[in-house]
């Protein structure tokens, strides 16, 4: 029953919103509730379950949307971006802008989570896709690709870092054989995959001239724009905080995030946290594009006010995902999918990544999918003697796969890209799928080496 309550709210989602047209925000909202009241949900309680989502994720987002369209914003109508845009064209050169992309993206999604690196990225690969004349979802792609690897595979990301821990993984070699994994399946998913998706989406490539989130670009002279130093550290002053932090925890406490810090620890806490890290970078980018090149407090709150615009529906939408995949949580899908693998014989490897696909269609939260993976399999990876390692690489390749409506991140980037909900199945879904597939078979290669 609950398979199908799901399905029917999937259908009944993208009906609401493709056919009818009606906002993705009000039929993420009317479909949860449909949905909670299929499951069998206390109607009672289905009001409480959707606040929870929403307020769970948007409460966590919030400031570090807010602030980091600001700051992308700032740099954007400084010149900063068009500055950032001109050096790395000059640079790589068209031919060679998704490596350039890929190599900046997978550097930054070691040390941010997946909704942070794509506010932080996108404001830079869209000026440079700008400059270059080239369609966003050119360089997009790859740049996804390369966030969304890193959010699977690598700690200290969160999910990666709390399946290793629920299984006893080691962390060091897991990033170690992480990156080994996750490297082809960038380029697979990225450079590659952007080929094939330009013939079965064409409509998609196109160049544009603003993005919603972002606004339009303005023309400058490069003469007149701050230096790229500048420019650059300003764009990236959150991803510094938060890799100072990663690099201080693998060093200092085992790669681990202490419990109940003190001294030193306690002040790299609270610097490498994402909210912190935003305001820090906010109120530098106010300087540096603000104060140091002349302009008044009025510009800047102009400007700052622009920005929380043009993301306040898409923080909606983020949070009504959320209330979704909250609701089929609440209403048993999860237990339902544990039963369903309780007696299934096969390889622990696969077993793991295959609970993991279903955990992540089902429930949305790739999160969410791993961590109920890596219990549902601690049991059955002692008895078989597998390396923790590989399972905990196989479970977060499964926990990528298949990404759609009832996940935040199908909505991020349907509303960055300006996609259409078929466009984003085409091509996000499809890029994760892909992800997740080369990951699985990655970690199988590895385990026949190691073992």
């Amino acid at each position: 029953m609950q398979f199908v309550a799901l399905l029917i709210g999937i259908v009944f989602l993208l009906v609401l919103i493709i056919k009818f047209k009606v906002n993705t925000f009000v039929s993420l909202i009317v479909t949860s509730i449909l949905v909670a009241l299929l499951l069998g949900m206390n109607p009672a309680k289905i009001a409480t379950s959707i606040e929870t989502g929403i307020g769970g994720t948007i409460g966590e987002l919030a400031v570090v949307f807010g602030f980091g369209a600001m700051i992308g914003r700032l740099v954007s109508d400084a010149g900063g971006s068009y500055r950032i845009a001109r050096t790395l064209i000059d640079k790589f050169g068209k031919k060679r802008l998704q490596i350039a992309i890929v190599i900046a993206s997978f550097i930054i999604g070691m040390s941010l989570m997946f909704e942070v690196g794509l506010v932080v990225v996108i404001p830079i690969v869209f000026s440079v896709a700008l400059e270059a004349e080239v369609p966003m979802l050119y360089l997009g792609i790859s740049m996804a690709a390369a966030l969304s690897a890193a959010q699977g595979f690598l700690p200290p990301q969160p999910a990666p870092t709390a399946v290793a821990t629920a299984l006893g993984a080691n962390i060091g070699k897991e990033l170690l054989l992480g990156i080994v994994v996750a490297i082809p399946c960038v380029i697979v998913a990225g450079p590659l995959f952007t080929k094939l998706a330009q013939k079965f989406a064409p409509d998609a490539f196109v160049i544009k001239k603003s993005l919603p989130g972002f606004g339009t670009v303005k023309q400058f002279k490069l003469e007149e724009t701050p230096g790229f130093g500048i420019s650059a550290l300003t764009s990236l002053f959150p991803v510094i905080f938060m890799a100072l932090t990663t690099i201080y925890s693998i060093a200092f406490e085992g790669g681990k995030t202490p419990t109940n810090p003190h001294g030193f620890s306690a002040f790299m806490t609270f610097i490498g946290n994402p909210m912190v890290a935003m305001v820090i970078a906010l109120l530098f980018a106010m300087w540096s594009m603000g104060f140091h090149r002349g302009k008044k407090m009025g510009d800047i709150n102009n400007t700052i006010a622009d920005a929380v615009k043009s993301i306040a529906m898409l923080l909606l939408i983020i949070g009504g995902g959320a209330a979704f995949k909250e609701v089929l949580i609440d209403g048993g899908v999860g237990s339902a999918v544990q039963h369903m693998m309780a007696n299934v014989n096969m390889s622990p490897i696969i077993l793991g990544w295959l609970i993991a696909v279903l955990l992540r269609v089902c429930l949305g939260s790739a999160t969410v999918a791993g961590m109920t993976a890596a219990g549902l399999v601690s049991t059955l990876m002692t008895s078989t003697g597998t390396d923790p390692v590989m399972m905990a690489l196989a479970i977060g390749a499964g926990s990528l796969a298949a990404s759609h409506v009832n996940d935040a991140g199908f909505w991020m980037v349907k509303e960055y890209f300006e996609l259409t909900v078929k466009q984003t199945f085409k091509i996000w879904t499809v890029l994760e799928t892909i992800i997740s597939v080369v990951g699985l078979l990655m970690v199988l290669l590895l385990n026949a080496i190691v073992h």
